[in-house]
């Protein structure tokens, strides 16, 4: 099992530009944050890597090399988007349009991620510049072509007994082949990424979508080099009975059943993907989880708040393997309290706990026989439909084989009642106790891959010898040994009771606030007391304020402002204004809100609750009630104090902004942003009570 950072993105470079850093620091931040998450849920592989490194360009190099040798790259000038105002050809994610296929006017350059569709330069309707919000022009530019047409009928016999792939899987390769596969540039303009290993091609790099994907050769060739067998790769890649499989979302699925396969067909002698299980998306209250937008929750907010285990067995059992599924909380909990801690947890329990108050070690089996064949039936069951669902990579059916035989236990347990035995036939009791081991013993097993964390403490209150995870693959035959010691068991489960902000403070979620920073500002040319200025908020966007009474356009510029992006646009006195600014108002005073540390544009500012991209009015906005004050000791001094419910651990004291449910409310959220900065007032000089407006 490898994997890694895909490193060369785009959004690296633009997040790069934004806080003014190098992209390559901005790689190396996000690389430790994804590798310690991944630890944290306690997932091992044998190498997760990235893509940064000199292996990997090693690597692509020869595969470079090799595809060039062959014929199936080839020179060719082609038209890219070029933005006249940056000076820059714009790689993918520099240019946003709308797909001429699905309507979504936040498709990339080169695809859109809605509905998978893949664009050359010029192809996307109202594309613009997210830098600068210029209209791109198409300028010529010389780039490296992957004859991708030439792998049509290869791919058309590749994939012909492919009748295993999950249904979305088949129909998106069998719609790429069907409309017909074109050649496709592989190189682009720009000086982050592995660079092309040719003279004279100084400042153009290896197309990200091409050298990803070679990421899986290269982190073996590096595993195998770290195992000290530089050759130990070839077992994986050279010999035809190894199935590889590739997990993923459903967004790269052609670039592994068509792209990949087409590289490596290309390259010669590797093997081919056996399976691509990818997964439709996991939704945020029905919108695509993005980081950028505020929408969705974190791996490590999640591990802050809840076990590994726990958010494991959620994120399996809620798995999007066919359609889409949505992520909730509420349905988090129930899933978590109703099923992990009412079957799976209170059968665990139970059997151990009353095992080991009245026995402290495995009871003697003795005859029995019918019980036991029910039991061994029910736990072979379950390890046969087990084995054929991970085989298979149905995942959502192999744990719910896992729960049906921790109901069976429960079952089992009630059946065969050896609170009723422990009196009259304790020997009965004991080897009907013998048997409820056994099912606890198959279910720390089974469900190891699963929940590696309670089934470890679930293996070791068996007092069985060593770990689950030291055993190796495979199933384990191990036995339990009557009179083996067992340890005083605890819960592996607790009920899960989530604090989530009450119905009162939904109408927060209607607006889509963003950290903004102001980089030019004029006076309207009609209108004494407003000011025009162009604001980046990720991308670059016109506001109509009036502050020209209260700030200087020097003060303005360079300054981190809050920004509602979600406004309808409106014209003010002629010119259009696509947002709105938030500053506090009282006594004459305007003071802008402002980020009380560090912040980036585009950062989303929220008070713990999603936030939403459809349009509001501004007489929606008026509905809603901001307002600043002093916060100490929980309390937020409004005129009159306030409990702040749900504080963020970053916000400690001073002036804050806050939303209310109403003017009456006697609690308030505070506003932060997606990394807990506090948002304040620009130089805190106003008075608590101030309106946000």
């Amino acid at each position: 099992m490898v994997s890694g950072s895909d490193q060369h993105g785009t959004p690296v470079t633009v997040r790069a530009e934004k806080e003014g850093t190098s992209p390559e620091e901005i790689a190396e931040r996000y690389h430790r944050i994804n590798a310690k998450a991944i630890e944290d849920l306690g997932i091992n592989f044998e190498l997760f890597t990235k893509t940064h490194n000199p292996n990997h360009f090693e690597v692509v190099h020869d595969v470079f090399l090799r595809l060039l040798d062959n014929g199936h790259l080839y020179k060719k000038g082609t038209l890219q988007y070029f933005c006249p105002k940056c000076e820059k050809f714009l790689p993918d994610r520099y240019v946003e349009g709308q797909c001429r296929k699905c309507g979504n006017e936040r498709a990339r350059g080169d695809q859109c991620e809605k509905c998978g569709a893949t664009y050359e330069a010029g192809e996307l309707d109202r594309a613009r510049c997210t830098t600068c919000g210029t209209e791109p022009e198409l300028r010529e530019t010389e780039h490296f072509f992957f004859r991708l047409s030439a792998f049509q009928e290869p791919l058309l016999e590749y994939v012909k007994d492919k009748d295993y792939w999950r249904p979305n899987v088949q129909l998106f390769t069998k719609n790429w082949l069907e409309a017909g596969l074109k050649d496709r540039a592989i190189t682009r303009d720009m000086n982050w990424g592995v660079p092309v290993p040719l003279p004279g091609y100084e400042g153009k790099v290896i197309y990200v979508w091409f050298e990803a994907v070679i990421g899986y050769l290269s982190a073996s060739k590096e595993w195998a080099k770290l195992q000290g067998q530089p050759d130990k790769w070839k077992d994986f890649w050279l010999n035809p009975v190894t199935k590889s499989y590739y997990f993923l979302g459903k967004d790269n699925i052609p670039f592994h059943t068509i792209i990949w396969p087409s590289i490596l067909m290309g390259y010669g002698g590797l093997n081919l993907p056996y399976d691509v299980p990818a997964n439709e998306f996991l939704t945020f209250k029905g919108e695509t989880f993005s980081k950028s937008r505020g929408v969705g929750v974190d791996v490590p907010s999640l591990l802050e708040r809840f076990e590994p285990d726990v958010v494991r067995y959620y994120i399996a059992a809620n798995m999007p393997e066919n359609r889409d599924s949505d992520f909730s909380l509420d349905d988090f909990e129930a899933k978590v309290n109703n099923e992990l801690v009412a079957t799976l947890g209170n059968y665990y329990h139970r059997v151990l706990s009353f095992t080991f108050k009245n026995f402290g070690l495995v009871p003697e089996m003795m005859y029995l026989d019918m019980e036991r064949s029910e039991v061994e039936e029910a736990i072979s069951l379950a390890r046969r439909q087990v084995d054929e669902f991970i085989t298979t990579c149905q995942f959502k059916r192999a744990l719910k084989s896992i729960m049906d035989l921790a109901q069976f236990g429960n079952q089992f347990f009630d059946k065969v009642a050896p609170w009723s035995l422990l009196k009259n036939d304790k020997a009965k009791c004991g080897a009907v106790l013998n048997l409820n081991l056994e099912i606890v013993k198959a279910l720390a097993v089974l469900s190891h891959a699963y929940l590696p964390n309670s089934s470890e403490r679930a293996w070791w209150y068996l007092g069985m010898q060593g770990t689950l995870a030291s055993k190796g693959l495979g199933w384990l035959d191990e036995k339990l040994e009557p009179n083996q010691p067992l340890v005083e068991p605890k819960p592996l489960f607790t009920k899960m009771v989530i604090e989530k902000a009450d119905e009162r403070f939904k109408a927060f979620e209607a607006l889509n606030l963003k950290v903004g920073e102001i980089l030019e500002v004029k006076p309207h040319p009609n209108a004494e007391k407003l000011l025009v200025m162009v604001v980046d908020i990720g991308r670059k966007i016109q506001l109509v304020a009036g502050l020209r009474h209260y700030y200087s356009e020097e003060a303005l510029k360079g300054k981190r402002i809050i920004v509602v992006t979600n406004l309808q646009h409106a014209k003010l006195r002629g010119v259009e204004s696509q947002g709105m600014l938030l500053a506090a108002e009282a006594t004459g005073k305007v003071k802008l809100l402002v980020p009380a540390g560090k912040a980036s544009p585009g950062d989303p500012v929220s008070c713990g609750l999603s936030q939403s991209e459809k349009e509001i009015s501004f007489g929606d906005f008026q509905k809603l009630v901001l307002r600043v004050g002093t916060l100490k000791d929980g309390q937020v001094s409004l005129g009159r104090d306030v409990k702040v419910k749900y504080p963020d651990k970053a916000i400690l004291a001073g002036k804050v902004a806050v939303f209310l449910p109403n003017n009456e409310a006697q609690e308030a959220l505070p506003l932060y942003t997606i990394n807990g900065v506090a948002i304040t007032v620009d130089g805190g000089d106003i008075e608590d009570g101030a309106q946000v407006r």
